[in-house]
Parts: structure tokens; sequence; C-alpha cells
């Protein structure tokens, strides 16, 4: 009987392995000029439908990492989207937030399961402080609003404003999207690593990852490949700083070194030590949505998966509202045969971002538009459909 069982367990992992290989072999064998095809079909129409300049697309297809231009990065000079075009992501930015959050725990500079107050000894005694810092990076903590009040605009109005606040909600029984989340979480973390946040990203994430276009500020001499994002009525528009905005919300990127995160996250730039622990923590599940599984700021969804689930997962119905979370206790440990994702917006751009371990599948589509983040995630599901699968 063991015997029997031993050949079965050993044929399944033959046939999973042959699975695996075959999907990359696949992503492996497909030409630059295939995946174009493919991403112009599912590009196109959609920029045509929401009038939107300029897009970029980068694709991790196995060993081959592609990027594609659409359209122009300002409608009054007619500059064209190319490699260095610089986007700005929104909340994609807070995958790179909670990668630094989980660098400085695999650095023992921090706890996630600890107290804000163990880190803010201004909050202690409140409702704000006694939240474990997970809470922050999962939109867990009972109700924080959207965005930081505007006349919150120093740290000590925001100690105060979170000195004050009451959870509408239970902790850990609800999800309620906000940026003040996750913006504290990232000034916690760089107080514990004694730096100011910027440079701690800069040193610990952007520079031994090797993404060379990647920015809070973007300095003077690349402000020529920083693309206009452009409201609902076509105006122009960047980024207004506020408030934990770096935190939440401030990168500025190319779809070139969006993939390589990707990579990163994927274990395929072999970064190694306490980075790629980091990484790969930030995978792991802290609660149900539904059928999304909540990480560090990434959501993830078993494959295989349907793009209607994945659009109501991504939509903003699950942003605005409370939505009742069941807590993984504990955590789940990464899983490669996921669809994991994220998305970003400011006034005048769009991001989407979304990986599949297993796959060794990769996909950035940046737009200098706002646009429904419905129709972003058609769009990489349809690139997927047709190259991956």
């Amino acid at each position: 009987m063991v015997k029997k069982l031993n050949k079965r367990l050993l044929a399944g992992a033959v046939s999973a392995l042959v699975v695996c290989l075959a999907s990359l072999c696949h992503a492996a064998d497909i030409s630059r000029e295939d995946a174009l095809r493919a991403t112009s079909a599912a590009v196109l129409p959609a920029m045509e439908k929401n009038q939107i300049p300029g897009v970029a697309v980068g694709l991790v297809l196995g060993e081959h990492t592609y990027v594609f231009n659409f359209g122009v990065a300002s409608v009054e000079g007619q500059r064209r989207v190319n490699d260095a075009t610089i986007f700005e992501i929104g909340s994609v930015s807070k995958t790179f937030t909670a990668t630094l959050a989980s660098y400085a725990e695999t650095l023992g500079k921090l706890q996630l399961s600890a107290p804000v107050a163990s880190y803010l000894p201004e909050l202690a005694g409140t409702d704000f402080g006694s939240l474990q810092l997970y809470h922050l990076g999962t939109h867990t903590t009972g109700g924080l609003p959207l965005q930081v009040p505007n006349d919150v605009q120093n740290e000590a109005q925001l100690l105060s404003y979170l000195r004050a606040w009451k959870p509408p909600y239970k902790t850990g029984a609800v999800r309620t999207y906000a940026n003040p989340g996750i913006g504290t979480l990232g000034m916690v973390t760089a107080k514990s690593m004694g730096q100011d946040f910027s440079v701690a990203m800069g040193h610990a994430v952007f520079q031994p990852l090797g993404l060379k276009s990647t920015y809070f500020n973007v300095p003077s001499e690349k402000m020529a490949s920083y693309a206009l994002g452009y409201t609902k009525d076509n105006a122009p528009v960047r980024v207004n700083p506020g408030m934990l905005s770096n935190e939440a919300y401030g990168v500025k990127t190319t779809a070139q070194d969006l993939t390589r995160f990707l990579k990163a996250n994927m274990g395929m730039l072999h970064v190694g030590g306490a980075l790629q622990t980091a990484l790969d923590n930030t995978h792991k599940g802290y609660f149900k949505v539904g059928a999304m599984t909540q990480d560090l700021i990434w959501e993830e969804y078993a494959l295989p998966i349907d793009l209607q689930v994945l659009q109501k997962g991504n939509s903003g119905a699950l942003i605005y509202n409370p939505t009742p979370v069941i807590a993984l206790v504990p955590p789940t440990a990464p899983h490669p045969n996921v669809w994991r994702n994220k998305t970003g917006s400011t006034n005048g751009f769009g991001a989407y971002v979304a990986f599949v371990p297993a796959e060794h599948f990769g996909i950035v589509v940046l737009a200098n538009k706002n646009y429904p983040n419905e129709e972003r995630v058609e769009i990489a599901h349809k690139i997927f459909e047709a190259l991956a699968r």
C-alpha cells in the first residue's frame, strides 16, 4: 500500500513538473512579434475607448522581458512614449513600502506583529497605538479613511489625528482600503531604520534591485522623460505631494523598472539575502476577502482565475466599501500558483501590475490617464490568456 501511494505521489510530482516546465518553455518560445501582436490587440481598443494619450506595457515571459510603448507622453509636445518614459504609479507604490517594512523585519528592526505604540510611543494607550503593524499593511485597522485629512500637514498633526482616532469597526474584522495605514507603516519603518523614508527606500530597495529610473522626486535631468498625466477632461496634471504621499502613492517609474521589480518578486533576479526574504514575505496571506487573499499590500487569487472575479476584486466597490474578512492564523506561506496584483492611480495616471510566479509571467500596464480598474485588469488578463496560456 505504501509503495503504491509513493508511486502515485511520484507520478503527481512528475506531472506537476512537466506542466511547470511546459508553461515556462511556452513562455520562452514567444517571439517579440507575437507578444506585440497580443499586447496591441488588448491595449489599443482600451486607449481609444478611454481617450488615453499614452501607455507602456512591460512583460515578463519566462526568460524574456519586453516593453511595448503606445501613444504620447505629452499631448501638447507630442512626445512619444518610449522605454525611458516615467509614469506615476499611485498605489502600486504601496508594494514598495510593504517590501521596505518586510526588509526591516528581516533585519530585526521591527516586528509586524508588534503594536504601533512600540515604535511610536506618542500613541501609547490609544486605539491606533494598539494596532499591530501588519494591520496597517493589510487595510484591516478597523476603519481608517481613504486619505489623510487635508488639514494634516506635518508629523505632529498626524500624531494628534491618530491619537484621537476611534475605529468604527472591529480591528481585523473588515477591510477598509486606506492610505493613512500603509503611510504610517512606512513612517514607522523608516524610524526603525534610523533614516528618512525616501533614503531608506533608495538604499535598501531601489538600488539593490537595479531600479535606475525609479524616484519619489524626478530629478531635473529626467523631467523631459516624465509623462504628463491627463484628467477625465483631458487637462494636463501631475500629482501633488502631501502628508505620507511618498509612502502611499508617490513612486514614479518606468515600465522597464517595474518589470524588473516583478522579476525580483518572482525570485528571478537572484537578489539573495535579506532583500529576497523580504520580497517573499510580502506574499504571505493574512486575510481572506471573498475570492481574494490579502497579502502585505499585494492581493492574490488562486489559478485558474475568472476575469469577472478578478475585476470584482479590483473594483471601486472593494476599495471604497468596508468588506468583511476572515483572518488567516498563522498567515499562509507564499504560493506560486496564484495571480498576485495591485492597482494604482493618481488624478492623471492609471497603473496595474500582476504576476504569476509558477509561470514566470509578469505584466505592467502604465497609462497617463486614470481609467477604470476593471479595464486595466481586462488588458492584463487578455494578454495572459493569449501568451502565458
